[in-house]
């Protein structure tokens, strides 16, 4: 049931609060704003039993603030949700009814069930072919839960959040013990060894960026990040032994963030030992996207989220009407022999084909790139972010070695690198051959053999004329290793 009108969710979690709002329901939705407020709402309710008092009273003046926005900015739909201090705490009924009473929304909280339930499906939301663990971190709470082509399992809850075991951080082997327990009273756990184990939370957020600076990752996106179980054991056993100050020195995460950080290392660490995973996955997806997506059709949820993502930024900035499905069919007979993967990223390059028309000619192939490396969207990885980027600063004219491609040169192979240029290439004749102009593409033809790259037009047809389409059909030619030319017939 996919809407148009905006939505809002607010997360009211052990740690923090956030507010996300996004344009509306469906495969794809763009979040349009997003604040986060660290509370600590659970701090210390393993020792008494409720909500931390100064967190209740942060939580209540940031909860107002952020019922006023999400109204002022005109959703339609408001979803206040609380997670695991509000449901185990003594005192979380007294808070959800003072909430309601201040902001005029009622607040659901949600079991251990539903929580993880709906984090696995934002996992899904974002990396459809997740294969493995979703394990979400919150303050208050770890949930673990299967996830297998597109389908969420039955999960876990345990009480393993760095709020609650901070009381035991100062006496190691009580802390494991805690740990391991809990983690041992999952039997399912351990036939999923050797699987990926795709993390989502602040705290395992707060590790990846560690991560990132200690391996000097070229790319600094959550989403998607993926590191081997053998490259990420040691610095996540290291992590787990730092105190909060020797934390500080080594990294740019905030303050508060860097609390739980050793903790949340701590349990990783534990997980990863128990389950072996062959590889984590670091998920910017979570509880609100998978709110979103649990609200789709099954018809929607099996929607491209990349496709109809690069969909929704081409229509926010049309020029002539010349779409990527066109572009798309047009060079299609030029890679005969891709793989599906490789279509779908060809599909993905020529949606986006046209979006960065009105930037200043001299820097559109650098905006383009970096516009496409870091643009919001789902059900890409890294590798395949840089091919898309690569793609787009070719057909905006850049160079192969441009040194703006440097340092995310890495995480594309030499052949990836080539065939990305290949494409942007024919976009870039696409564009000079139609101007941007719809349907013009349908009087030429592209033809490849073993030996020549050609391009026909009927004759008489000025559409092919001019030194610069020649000089651009040499530029993919050489490209895909053929001689060019241009033929005239009927």
């Amino acid at each position: 049931m996919a809407t148009s009108g905006r939505i809002a969710v607010i997360d009211i979690g052990s740690n923090s609060l956030r507010l996300v709002v996004y344009d509306g329901i469906g495969r794809a939705p763009f979040a349009l704003l997003n604040e986060k407020a660290l509370c600590a709402l659970g701090r210390g309710l393993g020792r008494t039993g409720r909500l931390n008092p100064e967190g209740i009273v942060s939580a209540l003046s940031h909860l107002q603030r952020f019922v006023a926005l999400a109204e002022a900015v005109g959703v339609i739909r408001l979803d206040l949700i609380a997670t695991a201090a509000v449901r185990d705490a003594a005192d979380g009924a007294d808070f959800v009814a003072e909430a309601r009473r201040r902001c005029g929304h009622s607040v659901r909280i949600l079991d251990g069930a539903a929580e993880g339930r709906l984090s696995a499906l934002g996992v899904v939301a974002g990396i459809p072919a997740a294969d493995g663990i979703v394990a979400d971190l919150g303050g208050g709470s770890v949930e673990l839960v299967p996830v297998r082509a597109g389908q969420a399992g039955i999960g876990a809850t345990l009480p393993l959040g760095p709020l609650r075991l901070a009381e035991f951080s100062e006496d190691h082997r009580r802390l494991r013990e805690l740990v391991d327990g809990h983690i041992g009273s999952v039997p399912w756990l351990r036939q999923q060894r050797g699987r990926g184990l795709y993390l989502v939370g602040g705290a395992w957020r707060a590790l990846a960026r560690i991560h990132m600076e200690q391996m000097r990752y070229p790319l600094h996106i959550i989403q998607g990040y993926t590191v081997l179980r053998s490259d990420a054991e040691q610095v996540f056993r290291f992590l787990g032994t730092l105190s909060r100050k020797s934390l500080e020195k080594i990294t740019s995460v905030s303050r508060k963030r860097a609390e739980n950080v050793p903790l949340a290392a701590f349990v990783l660490a534990r997980l990863a030992e128990a389950i072996e995973p062959e590889r984590f996955v670091f998920s910017a997806y979570g509880l609100r996207e998978g709110l979103v997506f649990d609200l789709l059709t099954e018809a929607e949820r099996q929607e491209d989220p990349l496709l109809v993502a690069c969909r929704g930024i081409a229509e926010a900035r049309p020029r002539f009407g010349l779409s990527g499905d066109e572009l798309f069919a047009w060079m299609s007979p030029l890679f005969p022999d891709e793989s599906p993967s490789r279509r779908r990223l060809r599909l993905a390059s020529a949606l986006l084909g046209d979006t960065a028309w009105n930037s200043h000619p001299d820097y559109r192939a650098e905006e383009a790139f970096q516009h496409c490396l870091h643009m919001p969207v789902a059900g890409i990885d890294h590798s395949e972010r840089v091919f898309v980027a690569t793609a787009l600063h070719a057909r905006y004219g850049g160079a192969a070695d441009a040194e703006i491609k440097a340092q995310t040169r890495r995480l594309l192979g030499d052949a990836e690198h080539a065939a990305a240029r290949a494409i942007g290439l024919a976009l870039r004749l696409g564009y000079t051959l139609s101007g941007g102009a719809p349907r013009l593409l349908t009087r030429t033809r592209l033809s490849l053999d073993e030996r020549e790259l050609v391009l026909s037009a009927p004759a008489g047809d000025p559409i092919s004329s001019g030194e610069t389409v020649q000089r651009r059909l040499d530029a993919l030619g050489r490209a895909l290793e053929r001689r060019a030319s241009i033929r005239s017939g009927d």
